[in-house]
């Protein structure tokens, strides 16, 4: 086999590799000699059948397979060879012209990863910012809880429904005067302003009285989920079964109680602990993000252009579903193209991090541990039916590629965890304001309590904190609360929709 060189650009290699049609041959002649014993030809007892008839036979399928055997061990060896660390899988072509008989001639070309200098853990400065649950925030979690919670009292028949109140309903939807399926319920309960329905729907049934009967005039959305009614008029008749409004609910042990609880102390306990697993969360999210930053800040080098592009399409494929979702979509995408450049800046800054993160890893012998893999696969699988369950978990121990992206989340967080370990760490008690101006910075930005302003609170916060490296939080976080629940059991509710969680340029997670 004979190996050339014929690229060396930055992270690029290419190689012409040649196959001598000598060592081709040979190697068919083994794969004969190997499978003649079991070959069974009329005429010739079994095992006996001449090395040339069973070339005649199967020579066209023995040579295919010496063949791509051969590439493969060629490939294996110029990068074994030449001591490269492929970044892809590499991109082999075999020369079209190639016959029988003469040399093969292949081209390879991949990227590779770049030389790292191993890392200095040493001398890492972070700050802790410590948050303690307020009375308050206590309070209006209980508020938030018992709102949740709201029971509902019959009205008199001669009430009319306002916006809060619950509407009990009978309903058919037609659209042209002709019923659709899925457009009929009954006893189906309503709460006014809720947002539960399309738009148009709750609007109409405002002033409706215990009894009456109303017909409701409203279009379906251009985004509908049944693709027979998108953007469609429609109409609804309804009849108002009973009208309720809602019951004061009082916080106390009774209420407590009703969740299954033995008192209101040990509801504020429960509610304290998860605020405190929150700020916990918005903790690690403000220290993993002065570690990368430190991280970003002390090293660059150049990254491979194939990992750059495919994170930067995963970025913009994210963007163009929250820009369709908005209501100016067109405006929405505008504000995108202005920020490409920055988006693929931001991918190539998540590419180098992850890279970083994962010499940094090795370099430290952070593993994740069998019975780790064994449980992520196991969480990972519950998203397929039971019976594609076991089918998945062979998948991932065939595919290494696969394996690696389901390790890689949980190997960062190991690796981003020794670093805290070894980093110098200072703890300082702020608000929460304070923390998620913090969060919210620029890199380089002053965010010390006493100067930091409080910003707009990102509730999305908590389910970003645990994302990769190149996590980027928005520049502009939308917090579009989900639309109410879809089904198809109920034409005339909304699909549901997605929080969107932009990635902003220069915040990692």
């Amino acid at each position: 086999m004979q190996t050339v060189e014929t690229l060396n650009e930055g992270l690029k290699r290419a190689y012409s590799i040649t196959i001598p049609a000598g060592d081709i041959a040979a190697r068919v002649d083994e794969e004969v000699k190997r499978i003649a014993p079991t070959i069974k030809m009329p005429g010739f007892r079994p095992g006996k059948v001449p090395a040339n008839l069973v070339k005649k036979m199967h020579g066209e399928a023995l040579l295919s397979e010496a063949l791509n055997s051969m590439v493969q061990q060629s490939i294996d060896a110029a990068i074994t060879g030449n001591k490269l660390r492929p970044a892809t899988q590499p991109e082999v072509k075999l020369n079209d012209d190639y016959a029988p008989g003469q040399d093969a001639k292949l081209d390879m070309a991949l990227e590779i990863l770049p030389d790292i200098a191993a890392p200095s853990v040493d001398g890492l400065k972070l700050t802790r910012m410590m948050v303690e649950p307020t009375d308050a925030e206590i309070d209006e979690a209980l508020a938030r809880i018992a709102e949740g919670q709201t029971s509902f009292d019959t009205a008199k028949a001669t009430y009319k429904a306002k916006e809060g109140d619950q509407v009990v309903i009978d309903f058919e939807g037609k659209v042209d005067g002709v019923p659709f399926d899925g457009g009929k319920g009954e006893a189906m309960p309503v709460t006014i302003g809720s947002g539960q329905l399309i738009p148009g729907f709750e609007d109409q049934m405002v002033g409706i009285k215990t009894g009456e009967d109303r017909v409701l005039n409203v279009k379906f959305p251009d985004d509908y989920h049944a693709e027979n009614l998108k953007g469609k008029d429609a109409t609804f008749d309804i009849k108002a079964i009973e009208v309720k409004t809602p019951a004061d609910t009082k916080i106390d042990d009774d209420f407590a109680k009703t969740l299954g609880l033995e008192s209101l102390e040990k509801l504020k306990e429960l509610v304290k602990i998860q605020i405190e697993q929150e700020l916990g969360g918005l903790t690690r999210t403000h220290m993993k993000r002065q570690l990368l930053d430190t991280l970003a800040a002390a090293h660059d080098f150049d990254v491979p252009p194939s990992m750059a592009e495919a994170e930067f399409n995963q970025i913009w494929a994210q963007l163009e579903q929250e820009a369709a979702r908005e209501e100016d979509p067109e405006a929405a995408r505008k504000e995108m193209e202005d920020e490409k450049e920055d988006y693929r800046a931001i991918a190539v800054r998540r590419v180098r991090l992850g890279l970083l993160l994962s010499e940094i890893g090795q370099a430290n012998n952070v593993q994740v541990s069998n019975q780790e893999m064994q449980m992520l696969v196991a969480q990972a699988s519950q998203q397929y039916r039971p019976e594609d369950r076991q089918r998945f978990s062979q998948y991932i121990q065939e595919n290494a590629m696969a394996a690696a992206q389901l390790r890689a989340p949980l190997y960062e967080d190991k690796v981003v965890d020794f670093l805290f370990d070894k980093a110098e760490i200072s703890e300082q008690s702020v608000t929460r304001e304070a923390l998620e101006a913090a969060i919210e910075a620029e890199p380089g930005e002053d965010t010390t309590p006493a100067e930091a302003p409080a910003k707009k609170k990102a509730p999305a916060k908590k389910a970003e904190a645990d994302a990769d490296a190149g996590e980027e939080k928005p520049k502009k976080a939308t917090a579009k609360k989900a639309a109410a629940k879809s089904g198809d059991d109920d034409a005339a509710e909304k699909p549901a929709k997605k929080a969107p969680a932009k990635k902003a340029a220069k915040k990692e997670d």
